[in-house]
């Protein structure tokens, strides 16, 4: 049995809801959600479309647009904040002040600051698939991007290393949805860790010989199954092997393979979120097609440009190192780097020098994944209160990052439990300046 635990960060949300999930896998849990069945149902019904990977950052507890990427320098004081505006390399693109280092990648990434069709509520859903956690909630809600990924595209090719998983969730904050567990991501705790390596007692070739006798009792249950319902041991199960005897993905979950100047300039050991975005890089390098983590903190309602000094250093160093690694690497075109929260926050300052909630406006960081980027998409009025020109709904986010795979949302539809096909965005206009 394998049980995973995880939390998206420490304590609650100011609506008082754990952040902490529980998945259990085994006897006693979803029946037959075994490594090869999940790789299977993985490679079901897709092609490879453009090969592109994903790494999907969840800023959890809705972040500030003000203070972050749409700062209003003009704006009275009980509204602009304490921070003021930067110029990155791209023109017309200004950020905060305490992102210098990502401001000198402004040709690497797009914002867009008008987006629309935000929920009020802290849950993870909406930067997930660009559905409400209300939507299907009675059938598991609308599957997310790593969950649609393993359904319809797959794993990487295999290499003569073996291969990865579709999607791994370092921080467990993603959701499969209606398609259920076996589309979920593989989530490395302790156990799962554990899982893709060998035991020390037990050799590769013993390994082998123990697959080879798993085959022949396949074989014979095969034999007198008149269905053919008892499959026999086949390429998902060799891929099975693959993941756990190659040590790719297990190698790959260790930073201390690293040098220690890669980690120092992570700061990985005094910044915990640095090491996902480190291991969020090892793992694209690996082969995994579809990375997310969540970084915790942003519910600012008291204290919010107390906690924007804390927060916004370490985000600037790790996105500005991610994207360095992966055009360093030649990778940066093929992977897209999605950044995003469930909505803005309150452009009028209040009394506890916080900022509340506000789904009237909000924005969406996307980098890298050959997009055109060095721009601007969108703006809201002179107090940051709403979308004003070029409103962007938060579902034709998703549709232009799913186009952007390979996957056309006009046509592709997933069956739920109740057998009615569902589209995977209500709102299926590319955003065209990106693509």
């Amino acid at each position: 049995m394998i049980r995973f635990h995880s939390s998206l960060s420490s304590g609650s949300f100011c609506d008082g809801l754990s952040r902490r999930d529980f998945l259990m896998i085994g006897s006693a849990g979803v029946a037959g959600l075994t490594l090869p069945n999940l790789l299977r149902a993985e490679a079901a019904a897709g092609a490879r479309a453009t090969g592109k990977s994903v790494i999907n950052i969840f800023l959890s507890g809705g972040p500030t647009h003000m203070d972050t990427f749409d700062l209003k320098p003009e704006a009275p004081k009980e509204f602009r904040g304490e921070f003021s505006p930067i110029a990155t390399k791209s023109s017309g693109m200004d950020i905060c002040e305490l992102m210098p280092r990502l401001a000198s990648h402004g040709d690497k990434f797009s914002l867009i600051r008008s987006i629309v069709g935000l929920s009020n509520e802290h849950a993870p859903t909406q930067s997930d698939s660009g559905w409400s956690q209300k939507e299907l909630k009675d059938m598991g809600g609308h599957p997310g991007l790593g969950a649609v990924m393993s359904k319809l595209i797959g794993p990487a090719c295999q290499t003569p290393n073996g291969t990865a998983p579709t999607s791994i969730d370092l921080t467990g904050w993603t959701k499969p949805g209606f398609l259920g567990q076996v589309h979920s991501a593989y989530r490395p705790d302790s156990i799962g860790r554990q899982n893709l390596m060998l035991n020390s007692r037990v050799t590769e070739e013993r390994f082998g010989e123990r697959n080879h006798l798993l085959e022949g009792f396949d074989r014979m249950r095969s034999t007198i199954d008149r269905q053919g319902m008892m499959e026999a041991i086949d390429s998902f199960s060799e891929r099975a092997v693959g993941i756990i005897t190659s040590g790719d993905v297990a190698t790959a979950l260790d930073v201390n393979k690293e040098s220690d100047s890669v980690k120092e300039r992570y700061n990985i050991k005094r910044d915990r979120d640095g090491q996902n975005f480190l291991l969020a890089r090892r793992l694209i390098d690996v082969g995994v097609r579809n990375v997310a983590f969540a970084i915790g903190g942003w519910d600012t309602h008291g204290k919010n440009f107390d906690a924007m000094r804390k927060k916004l250093p370490s985000l600037d160093n790790g996105l500005a190192c991610l994207m360095e690694d992966l055009e360093n690497s030649g990778r940066l075109d093929d992977t897209i780097i999605m950044l995003s929260g469930e909505f803005g926050r309150t452009p009028r300052i209040n009394r506890n020098a916080g900022r509340d909630h506000w789904p009237q406006a909000g924005f969406f960081f996307l980098g890298g994944g050959g997009f055109r980027h060095g721009q601007v998409i969108g703006s809201t009025n002179r107090l940051g209160e709403r979308a004003e020109d070029r409103p962007v709904h938060l579902q034709e986010v998703f549709t232009t990052i799913y186009h952007q795979l390979g996957i056309n949302p006009d046509l592709v539809t997933l069956q739920d439990p109740n057998g009615r096909p569902q589209f995977l965005t209500n709102h299926r206009d590319v955003i065209h300046e990106l693509i």
